[in-house]
Protein backbone atom coordinates (compact mmCIF):
# COMPACT_ATOMS: atom_id res chain seq x y z
CA UNK A 1 0.00 0.00 0.00
CA UNK A 2 2.98 1.95 0.69
CA UNK A 3 4.34 1.71 -2.69
CA UNK A 4 1.23 2.62 -4.36
CA UNK A 5 0.36 6.01 -1.88
CA UNK A 6 4.30 6.47 -3.12
CA UNK A 7 3.43 6.32 -6.94
CA UNK A 8 0.58 8.20 -6.95
CA UNK A 9 2.69 11.35 -5.02
CA UNK A 10 4.87 11.17 -7.80
CA UNK A 11 2.08 11.16 -10.08
CA UNK A 12 0.31 13.80 -8.99
CA UNK A 13 3.81 15.95 -8.66
CA UNK A 14 4.79 15.90 -12.39
CA UNK A 15 3.17 18.33 -14.61
CA UNK A 16 0.92 16.22 -16.58
CA UNK A 17 -1.65 16.27 -13.66
CA UNK A 18 -1.89 19.73 -14.44
CA UNK A 19 -1.60 19.39 -17.94
CA UNK A 20 -4.54 16.93 -18.17
CA UNK A 21 -6.20 18.95 -16.07
CA UNK A 22 -6.14 21.91 -18.42
CA UNK A 23 -6.54 19.76 -21.37
CA UNK A 24 -10.28 18.44 -19.47
CA UNK A 25 -11.36 21.86 -18.56
CA UNK A 26 -10.77 23.42 -22.08
CA UNK A 27 -12.59 20.23 -23.80
CA UNK A 28 -15.23 20.92 -21.80
CA UNK A 29 -15.34 24.24 -22.52
CA UNK A 30 -14.62 23.02 -26.58
CA UNK A 31 -17.43 20.33 -26.23
CA UNK A 32 -20.28 23.27 -25.07
CA UNK A 33 -19.49 25.06 -28.75
CA UNK A 34 -19.15 21.89 -30.97
CA UNK A 35 -22.56 21.50 -28.74
CA UNK A 36 -24.00 24.81 -29.51
CA UNK A 37 -23.05 24.80 -33.53
CA UNK A 38 -24.61 21.57 -33.74
CA UNK A 39 -28.32 22.27 -32.30
CA UNK A 40 -28.36 25.96 -32.81
CA UNK A 41 -26.76 26.13 -36.50
CA UNK A 42 -26.46 23.02 -38.22
CA UNK A 43 -29.92 21.18 -37.28
CA UNK A 44 -32.13 24.40 -37.54
CA UNK A 45 -30.12 24.32 -41.25
CA UNK A 46 -30.81 20.54 -41.47
CA UNK A 47 -34.30 20.74 -40.47
CA UNK A 48 -35.32 23.16 -43.46
CA UNK A 49 -35.01 20.16 -45.79
CA UNK A 50 -36.88 17.68 -43.42
CA UNK A 51 -39.43 20.21 -41.67
CA UNK A 52 -38.28 20.41 -38.35
CA UNK A 53 -35.48 20.75 -36.09
CA UNK A 54 -33.23 17.15 -35.97
CA UNK A 55 -34.06 17.82 -32.06
CA UNK A 56 -37.49 16.90 -31.89
CA UNK A 57 -37.65 14.48 -34.05
CA UNK A 58 -39.26 11.38 -31.91
CA UNK A 59 -41.21 8.22 -32.29
CA UNK A 60 -44.23 7.48 -29.78
CA UNK A 61 -43.84 3.87 -28.81
CA UNK A 62 -47.07 3.83 -26.00
CA UNK A 63 -48.96 6.42 -24.95
CA UNK A 64 -46.62 9.05 -23.18
CA UNK A 65 -43.44 7.09 -23.94
CA UNK A 66 -41.44 8.42 -26.84
CA UNK A 67 -37.92 7.53 -28.35
CA UNK A 68 -35.92 10.73 -28.74
CA UNK A 69 -33.68 9.47 -31.82
CA UNK A 70 -33.53 13.42 -32.96
CA UNK A 71 -31.14 13.75 -30.09
CA UNK A 72 -29.29 10.46 -30.88
CA UNK A 73 -28.87 12.05 -34.11
CA UNK A 74 -27.50 15.18 -32.69
CA UNK A 75 -25.26 13.25 -30.60
CA UNK A 76 -23.84 11.70 -33.44
CA UNK A 77 -23.39 14.83 -35.11
CA UNK A 78 -21.35 16.34 -32.19
CA UNK A 79 -18.95 12.86 -32.04
CA UNK A 80 -18.50 13.76 -35.97
CA UNK A 81 -17.74 17.35 -35.23
CA UNK A 82 -15.57 16.56 -32.17
CA UNK A 83 -13.55 13.67 -33.78
CA UNK A 84 -13.00 15.79 -37.36
CA UNK A 85 -11.55 19.31 -35.39
CA UNK A 86 -9.47 16.85 -32.95
CA UNK A 87 -8.03 14.71 -36.37
CA UNK A 88 -7.38 18.21 -37.75
CA UNK A 89 -5.22 19.28 -34.40
CA UNK A 90 -3.15 16.66 -34.24
CA UNK A 91 -2.60 16.33 -37.96
CA UNK A 92 -1.47 19.95 -37.96
CA UNK A 93 0.41 19.25 -35.28
CA UNK A 94 2.40 16.03 -36.29
CA UNK A 95 3.00 18.10 -39.54
CA UNK A 96 4.59 20.84 -37.39
CA UNK A 97 6.31 18.40 -35.14
CA UNK A 98 7.60 16.41 -38.46
CA UNK A 99 9.19 19.38 -40.27
CA UNK A 100 10.73 20.88 -36.88
CA UNK A 101 12.52 17.79 -36.51
CA UNK A 102 13.00 17.33 -40.51
CA UNK A 103 15.53 20.46 -40.03
CA UNK A 104 17.53 19.02 -36.73
CA UNK A 105 18.43 15.67 -38.75
CA UNK A 106 21.38 13.96 -37.02
CA UNK A 107 24.45 13.68 -38.98
CA UNK A 108 25.13 9.63 -39.71
CA UNK A 109 27.13 7.70 -36.60
CA UNK A 110 30.59 7.11 -37.96
CA UNK A 111 30.92 3.22 -38.71
CA UNK A 112 31.96 0.60 -36.46
CA UNK A 113 32.33 -2.12 -38.81
CA UNK A 114 34.37 -2.67 -41.92
CA UNK A 115 34.30 -5.61 -43.97
CA UNK A 116 37.12 -8.48 -43.53
CA UNK A 117 39.28 -8.65 -47.05
CA UNK A 118 40.16 -12.61 -46.35
CA UNK A 119 36.72 -14.08 -45.36
CA UNK A 120 34.43 -11.11 -46.25
CA UNK A 121 32.11 -11.23 -42.73
CA UNK A 122 31.44 -7.75 -41.09
CA UNK A 123 34.00 -7.41 -38.15
CA UNK A 124 34.73 -4.17 -35.82
CA UNK A 125 36.35 -1.31 -37.40
CA UNK A 126 39.44 -2.01 -35.16
CA UNK A 127 39.99 -5.49 -35.88
CA UNK A 128 43.48 -6.59 -36.51
CA UNK A 129 43.38 -6.82 -40.45
CA UNK A 130 46.30 -9.53 -41.05
CA UNK A 131 49.07 -7.11 -41.80
CA UNK A 132 51.97 -6.51 -40.04
CA UNK A 133 53.17 -2.82 -39.58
Amino acid sequence: MKKFIKEFREFINRGNVMDMAVGIIIGGAFTSIVSSLVDDIINPILGLFGGMNFDQLKWNILGEVTLNYGKFISAVLNFLIMALVIFTIMRVMNSAAAKLNHNKEEKPAAPTTKKCPYCKTEIAIDAYSGRIY
